[in-house]
């Protein structure tokens, strides 16, 4: 496995991409020199430029800059990119997306959250959590956070929160503390074929915990009986069945008041300033 610390220069093809682009911040926060390619200049791409990373948008080898240590490509470009083939045939190390984020947070504590939807409000969520208490972490969202107008941050602290993507599988390379399963609806059948495949593959995340680590799902999912741990804790909007689960929900001037049930204990006084139950039911995810 390649070491962060050899890392001296990184390539991405696809680097505009929301998973992506979030490992390219990743490594310049670290000072690593960036640079990539991407099909489409975009707001992202933009963003990359005008913080210091060097971007072209022809696919042409001639145009890439440096020698990099590492390139990083993502699943979605195709297996003739000419700029691919040229770092393939001339022995450079290539890696996917989601085998980057393995070699991240391969001695980190890593806090990862699946699910068919509802996984990057959660993710953004618990990242937002930690950072606003101190605490701190290294967040890969899916998505651009409203609240801080981007897809990564850091912090000094060995703590990763990482929105776990099931496309192609990538989830499975990851090793979590504390894995979290929102749901388990059909969805990539281009990967897996069919709605059981798919579901057999979140099993198979939830064994990825580390030893004594924390298996948080969704109270109710199908196959649900399937998702074992040692630590296991299920949460719903307000299932009483489940570990946690929200009580005594209001709306007030367009924000939910609610608290949440955590076994003998309530924790009271909670506001979300997002519209739609489920967002409260994705506050209740993050909170447990």
């Amino acid at each position: 496995m390649i070491r962060l610390s050899d890392i001296r220069e990184v390539y991405f093809i696809g680097i505009g991409g929301i998973g992506m682009s979030a490992l390219a911040r990743y490594f310049h926060s670290r000072g690593v020199l960036v640079s990539g390619y991407d099909k489409t200049q975009t707001p992202l791409t933009s963003e990359l430029e005008s913080s210091g990373i060097s971007i072209h948008y022809e696919d042409n080898v001639s145009m890439v800059i440096g020698k990099p240590d590492l390139v990083v490509f993502t699943p979605a470009v195709p297996g003739d990119h000419k700029e691919l083939s040229f770092f393939r045939d001339s022995g450079f190390p290539v890696l996917k997306r989601s085998e980057v984020l393995e070699v991240i947070s391969n001695g980190s504590f890593n806090i990862c959250v699946a699910g068919t939807h509802g996984k990057t409000t959660i993710t953004t969520m618990i990242a937002h959590l930690l950072r606003h208490s101190g605490y701190g972490c290294n967040a890969f969202l899916g998505g651009i956070s409203g609240n801080y107008h981007t897809n990564f941050w850091s912090s000094e602290r060995n703590v990763c929160v990482i929105e776990a993507d099931e496309y192609d599988r990538s989830f499975l390379r990851l090793s979590p503390d504390i894995a979290i399963i929102s749901s388990m609806d059909a969805d990539h059948l281009d990967i897996y074929g069919t709605e059981d495949a798919l579901q057999e593959a979140f099993i198979e995340f939830s064994a990825r915990l580390k030893s004594g680590g924390l298996l948080i799902n969704k109270f109710g999912l199908k196959k649900g009986a399937a998702l074992k741990a040692e630590r296991h804790i299920t949460y719903s909007l307000q299932n009483e069945g489940a570990g946690v689960y929200a009580s005594n929900i209001q709306m007030e001037n367009g924000s939910y008041h609610f608290d949440v049930v955590i076994g003998e204990k309530v924790l009271t006084g909670i506001t979300l300033n997002m519209g739609g139950m489920h967002n409260v039911e994705n506050a209740i995810a993050a909170i447990t």
